[in-house]
């Protein structure tokens, strides 16, 4: 059985590979930044063959197709992004991975699975054979947030594990069954989203932000443990630069260090609140407490390291 120091190893390692290439030499000037995007939803027009869950809006009115995304991250400067597929059409990962398949070198997959139904388990041994999959996405909000006290989503940890999948997780509130996750399995990588927060938890509509990054930081002690410091527009009530937040974004970034954080932008919730540029420049630019080797690691070297996609 892997140790964590082992595992740890490997990322440390998988992380040094990537930071001595080509791709990430720091130039004597001129030297443009990796930004890779660790999240995005991607999604069609509903059709016969692409219906959407009955009483699910999207996020936004039209679709926000992968051309869409393309032209806005080619504007913004945006190099790779990672698709979350979104909720409105189920547990559907196709349009994510059309993505990936027609634009590898610009799109990966964090993919969506039944957790109702423990034989999705005999999926995840071959889950990287479709193209650009590199793990699983999960969500624990309304009803779903009781399958981490019931044992619904017990065998997903154990399957991920053991396939060596990564898993980004939204679990507000869920703190104590989260870190009971990651000291029963040491060798799987979790990721929090968006600092652990959620729009569906009223102190956080509110702005009120202390409670939910607490339990986010008490996730710092395990090693398997990172976070997406990512939709933190989607969050503030301040327009850009979003000062009520940057508080609290140190405050994570203190804890899990640079490449334990991985910014995204969630871009399609809260589309209007600032331009893709702003929500690069909120990093780049505005967080005086971030060095700039912190901004490599936090702008894309980090979640590339930890997915180890190459």
């Amino acid at each position: 059985m892997p140790t964590r120091r082992k595992f740890m190893a490997a990322l440390a390692g998988t992380g040094a590979a990537l930071a001595t290439s080509a791709t990430f030499t720091r130039a004597q000037s001129g030297r443009k930044r990796l930004i890779v995007d660790a999240q995005i939803h991607l999604w069609k027009a509903e059709s016969e063959d692409w219906k959407w869950v009955p009483g699910i809006r999207p996020q936004l009115p039209e679709p926000f197709t992968i051309e869409r995304a393309l032209a806005l991250m080619d504007e913004a400067g945006v190099d790779r992004a990672l698709i979350v597929p979104p909720s409105w059409p189920g547990d559907r990962n196709d349009y994510a991975i059309e993505a990936a398949k027609r634009h590898p070198d610009r799109f990966a997959v964090m993919g969506r699975i039944s957790l109702q139904k423990p034989e999705s388990a005999e999926l995840l041994p071959k889950w990287r054979v479709a193209p650009g999959m590199l793990g699983l996405r999960l969500t624990f909000l309304g009803p779903a947030s009781k399958w981490l006290e019931d044992g619904t989503a017990d065998w997903c940890w154990h399957a991920a594990e053991k396939a060596g999948l990564p898993v980004m997780f939204l679990a507000p509130g869920r703190r104590a069954e989260m870190a009971r996750v990651a000291e029963r399995h040491p060798q799987l990588a979790l990721i929090v989203d968006h600092m652990g927060m959620s729009l569906s938890v009223e102190a956080v509509r509110a702005g009120n932000f202390q409670a939910t990054i607490d339990d986010t930081l008490s996730l710092a002690r395990y090693p398997n443990v990172s976070v997406k410091v990512s939709g933190a527009t989607n969050y503030s009530k301040e327009p850009y630069p979003h000062r009520d937040i940057n508080p609290h974004i140190k405050r994570v970034f203190e804890a899990f260090g640079p490449q334990r954080c991985y910014w995204g932008t969630d871009l399609t919730n809260g589309f209007d609140k600032a331009t893709y540029r702003q929500r690069i420049a909120h990093f780049t630019e505005a967080l005086d407490f971030l060095s700039e080797d912190d901004k490599d690691w936090v702008m894309g070297r980090a979640i590339l390291a930890r997915l180890g996609w190459t």
